[in-house]
């Protein structure tokens, strides 16, 4: 791998986790991780405001963590179960076996 692609892949990887971290966007994924949902429906399921909403699921359809289908004058959203649902239910294996203790006062290193 040369310099200039190890930077561009630094640069996608950074807007990909960047996408990931935002705790208003991680309420969203995990929101449509089991079933679709509008964005009324994450509305009430997260508390967020419906323009925050579709703001960062804006974002995250640029990335591919969720897709849009128009039904009637809805639009369901739900996460993209090729990669994001395989990828959270690896975290959420990792976090339970490994991060846990760190919500009981455990100390981060």
């Amino acid at each position: 791998m040369n310099v200039d692609s190890s930077k561009n892949n630094n640069e996608v990887y950074k807007i990909f986790f960047k996408s990931l971290a935002d705790e208003s966007r991680l309420h969203i994924i995990n929101a449509v991780r089991i079933n679709k949902k509008n964005v009324q429906e994450i509305c009430s399921e997260t508390g967020l405001e419906q323009s925050l909403v579709s703001h960062h699921l804006k974002r995250l359809e640029r990335c591919g963590m969720v897709f849009k289908e128009k039904k009637g004058k809805h639009r369901y959203f739900t996460v993209n179960h090729e990669t994001i649902k395989p990828l959270m239910e690896l975290i959420d294996s990792h976090t339970k076996q490994y991060c846990c203790h760190l919500l009981k006062g455990g100390h981060y290193q």
